[in-house]
């Protein structure tokens, strides 16, 4: 099984790579990519060495997957021709994710709907995934109405110049800004570019992606994206409103046996989820559940997920684990 990964010296390429060794994904030939920065520069992938190379070499090696992580630009450009080969690309950026052709996966919620025909196949943004993997087997039993959602995501989701940019101020230094504002002692509430309607980019991902996963064009989703200075992981406060009568004994159940969620959910013993604690792990973590004492069928939860691994690496490397366990490549 020869895999590439695009963009492997990158923050979530990087995280791919980690990922794929973890989990013992079955590589029989790495294919580490990136720009002509890093040509001839090596990797280190299970005790062995690869030479990254560029976008023709790998092409012309036919890998089985590439796992795309190197933005949209370089996604619309160069996905098509490792699709034309027969390679089965799982794209991060968000260039494919909104494009009627293509598949948007997240492998708990909507992995059967994948076929072999598949060729370029999109990982959805990292505040939408961990939101669809909690609410998907709420919604399989009582039906999603509406979702007003507000994000505390990491500074991780820039990359690394923003990680750079936090430390940077924590320690006193001067030095390039990822952001227009400071962000250590603060709130930007401010994710991607502000459009038209007066939501950011970021927003709006989350109302069209989770329309899109869930198969449902009728679930109003309402967002509001903060970035603020964490590293572990992004943090989600969700009103859920439902068209079926809700019972809080069912979801911490249905949450429960949910596949990639782990329930943290005992504020008696002040136990709710943080980044602190999804910090380097897969999981979907949800707490704080709890009615909306103000609207019929409608609870409040948080969830909390790592942004580089779940949110990023993970999904899409399940994606690709999918696939092969269905012979679909």
């Amino acid at each position: 099984m020869k895999i590439a990964v695009v963009g492997a010296t990158g923050l979530v390429g990087t995280k791919m790579l980690e990922v794929l060794a973890e989990r013992n994904f079955n590589v029989t030939e790495l294919i580490p990519v990136a720009s002509s920065n890093s040509l001839g520069k090596h990797i280190r992938f299970k005790d062995k060495d690869y030479a990254v190379v560029g976008m023709e070499t790998a092409i012309a090696l036919k890998p089985q997957i590439a796992l795309f992580s190197a933005g949209g630009s370089t996604s619309l450009s160069w996905a098509p021709k490792f699709a034309e080969v027969g390679t089965t690309v799982i794209d991060n950026s968000s260039a494919w994710r909104m494009d009627a052709t293509k598949k948007l996966i997240v492998p708990e919620v909507n992995a059967h709907v994948l076929q072999a025909a598949d060729k370029i196949i999109a990982n959805p943004n990292c505040s939408t995934i961990q939101m669809v993997v909690a609410l998907q087997p709420l919604h399989k039993k009582y039906e999603l109405k509406r979702i007003v959602v507000s994000t505390y995501q990491s500074v991780t989701g820039t990359g690394k110049k923003a990680v750079d940019q936090l430390m940077n101020e924590r320690k006193g230094i001067d030095g390039p800004m990822a952001y227009p504002y400071k962000i250590d002692l603060n709130a930007l509430p401010h994710i991607d570019v502000f459009m038209d309607n007066g939501y950011t980019k970021e927003e709006m991902k989350m109302v069209h992606e989770t329309k899109k996963i869930m198969g449902d064009d009728n679930i109003a989703v309402t967002a509001t994206c903060v970035r603020i200075p964490a590293v572990g992981g992004h943090s989600e406060s969700v009103n859920a409103s439902f068209k079926q009568p809700v019972n809080l004994d069912d979801i911490r159940s249905l949450l429960s046996n949910a596949p990639g969620v782990i329930l943290v959910d005992d504020v008696q013993q002040l136990a709710y989820p943080m980044p602190l604690h999804a910090h380097n792990t897969d999981a979907v973590y949800v707490g704080r559940l709890r009615y909306d004492e103000t609207q019929e069928n409608t609870i409040n939860m948080w969830i909390v997920s790592d942004n580089l691994r779940k949110g990023a690496a993970t999904n899409a490397i399940q994606i690709a684990e999918y696939l092969v366990s269905k012979h679909l490549v």
